[in-house]
Parts: C-alpha cells; structure tokens; sequence
C-alpha cells in the first residue's frame, strides 16, 4: 500500500453496506419509472432494462450502470432519483454493523474520509444515518454535484480538487472495478475492490504502515 495515502474515497451503495434486498428495491422503482416513461407493461420495462444493460456493457467492454441504462432509454436522472427517494425505505433494508463503524473512526483518526456515489443526497444521507456514520466523511459527493453519474472523469477531477489531493494520495474503496475503481486507477490513484464489508476490515493494514 503506498505511504502517501492521505484520503480514502469510498463508495456507498454495495460497499459501506451491502444488501440485496435494497438493491432490488432500487431495481423495482426503476423500473417502474420506465414502465411510466415508455407506457409499458412493468415486466416488459424490467426486460427493457436488463437487455439494455447488456448492450451497453457489450458496446463499452464495461459494467453499465443503472443510471447509463436511463440515459440510453431517454430518461432524465433528475427524475429518476425524484423517484428513488420518494419511494424507497432505507430504513426498511438495512441495520447498522458496529464493525464498520468502528472502522470509520479508527481510519478517520489517520485518514480524510469521503464518499462518493452515484446515489443521490437524500437516499444517501438516510442510508449514512441509519448505518451510523453519520459525521465521519468530510464531504459526500452524491449524483447530484453534476449529474454526472461514475465513471466519469470530469466529475473525478473535480473531486480531487475540491478535497485538495492528487490522484496518488487518494485511495478509492467500492464494489465495482469498471464503476468506482477504473477511473481513479488510470488517474494514478490507488484502489481497493471489496466484495462484502467483511472484505473492508482489510483497510486496517493502512494504520500498521510506516510513515502514513
């Protein structure tokens, strides 16, 4: 791990937490955004998306996000996250693991804490409150600072500039390569890529380095 990481970027969604039943939540309230868009059937909607999904991964050789999906289908992310957070519960998925909190503080000791997600503010401050971490991450940069939805390289760099770090002072933690690591990897940042929020207990490694 290089010594002069100052600032770790986290994703939210499938990374601070990670819950299925959620993610399909999100998935049905899309869905029916398209079913109202498009004046189709909610099934036939939620085949649109999938196969849409697929295109655009075949197309771009990446994992296609939900908010390209609705770009792609002439939707407006404005308000597709009206919907989102108009409809969805956080609070009805999710419970707050003492683990990952510790963790934040712990890191936060040593290290600028950031979010950055494709979720939009309201969604997401709920999403923070209920899994206690509230007040740890010195700026959430939500869908809603550009409506540039990740990967996207203009909305990155203006992320560096606004936490004051270089690309290699930073350190990224998400889910997905092609959405939250990619980009910060080609910029010169490092990464890290977890597959459940055991896998973010590895970050302690960080405060046994030397010179950090």
């Amino acid at each position: 791990m290089p010594s002069d990481i100052k600032a770790l970027v986290f994703d939210l969604d499938g990374t601070l937490y990670v819950s299925s039943s959620l993610g399909m939540e999100i998935a049905r309230a899309a869905s029916r955004y398209i079913t109202d868009l498009k004046g189709i059937e909610p099934d036939e909607a939620g085949r649109l998306i999938s196969a849409t999904r697929k295109r655009l991964a075949a197309k771009s050789g990446f994992e296609a996000t939900l908010s390209m999906v609705c770009l792609e289908l002439g939707g407006d992310l404005r308000e597709l996250h009206h919907r989102f957070a108009s409809e969805i519960r956080p609070e009805d998925y999710l419970v707050q693991d003492k683990r990952v909190v510790e963790l934040m503080i712990m890191l936060g000791r040593r290290f600028s804490l950031f979010i950055y997600t494709n979720n939009n503010l309201t969604l997401s401050a709920a999403i923070i409150l209920i899994l206690g971490l509230e007040g740890l991450f010195g700026q959430v940069f939500t869908i809603e600072e550009s409506w540039r939805p990740k990967p996207d390289q203009e909305a990155l760099l203006d992320i560096y500039r606004r936490i004051g770090r270089t690309p290699d002072e930073c350190l990224f933690v998400g889910d997905r390569y092609d959405v939250d690591l990619r980009l910060p990897a080609e910029l010169g940042s490092a990464v890290c890529l977890v597959n459940s929020t055991g896998e973010l207990f590895h970050l302690c490694t960080l405060m046994n380095e030397e010179n950090v």
